[in-house]
């Protein structure tokens, strides 16, 4: 079972946490098999369905279970923890302000920062994504097939061209994992000026001050989708 520090928004909402093996309650860590099927009453239930119910039966809703965590885990005070209990029972502002001895402007006004703590939340959440996950390099304009080769950051790019390319700017080694063939076709390819067209002599021109095999990387190039060229394969061109 991981910490509650390492919970998705969707282990709490859901209640449980999934593993390749069991479901665990995110509440008490309680667990049930996958490969296991559970009598209760006299009917039979998967791990996952014997999970809800166990939920259900020992913890009510959800979000009443996600209420009653301490506050170092959901960061709300006690009247805030009571007020939206009474939130989710759709209770008016003019009866939680009796049950709670305040007054309904009050009770808006509670109901004002909330929002404004989840709108806060959704922020600090997208921060903490990028810190944690770069973003990632736009794929080139004429990428022909958009996938998991094309999930590139730029301190990936950077160690691939530290990788492959000598001080030179010569090609050691040319790569055949499609990530990193990627990043070397990108680099080859600002060596053309868009704005020209060329002979296929002269792309081989360009291409030797690089690599040896010039030829194949000349086909990867198309293949890849970073030039183009005519039919008759005389003239050539960046995407």
């Amino acid at each position: 079972m991981k910490p509650y520090q390492e919970f998705t928004i969707s282990d709490y909402q859901q209640g449980y946490v999934e593993t390749t093996t069991d479901y665990c309650c995110v509440f008490c860590q309680e667990t049930f098999d996958k490969e296991e099927i559970y009598p209760v009453d006299g009917a039979f239930f998967t791990a996952k369905k014997r999970m809800i119910q166990h939920i259900t039966e020992h913890h009510g809703t959800v979000l009443s279970a996600l209420l009653a965590l301490p506050k170092e885990q959901t960061g709300l005070s006690e009247s805030q923890q009571e007020i939206l209990q009474l939130f989710a029972q759709d209770v008016s502002d003019t009866v939680i302000a009796q049950r709670l001895g305040i007054s309904s402007s009050t009770v808006r006004n509670h109901r004002f920062k909330l929002k404004e703590k989840q709108r806060q939340a959704t922020v600090f959440i997208s921060i903490m994504s990028l810190l944690q996950e770069p973003p990632l390099l736009p794929p080139h304009k004429g990428a022909t097939m958009l996938d998991d080769r094309y999930a590139i950051t730029a301190s990936e790019r950077e160690k691939i061209i530290a990788t492959y390319f000598d001080e030179a700017g010569f090609i050691k080694q040319f790569p055949s994992k499609e990530k990193r063939k990627i990043v070397v076709l990108s680099v080859l390819a600002q060596k053309f000026d868009p704005k020209k067209n060329y002979s296929e002599a002269a792309v081989n021109d360009v291409l030797k001050q690089a690599i040896t095999d010039y030829v194949t990387v000349r086909r990867y190039l198309i293949e890849y989708g970073f030039m183009q060229r005519t039919k008759d394969g005389k003239t050539y061109w960046l995407t």
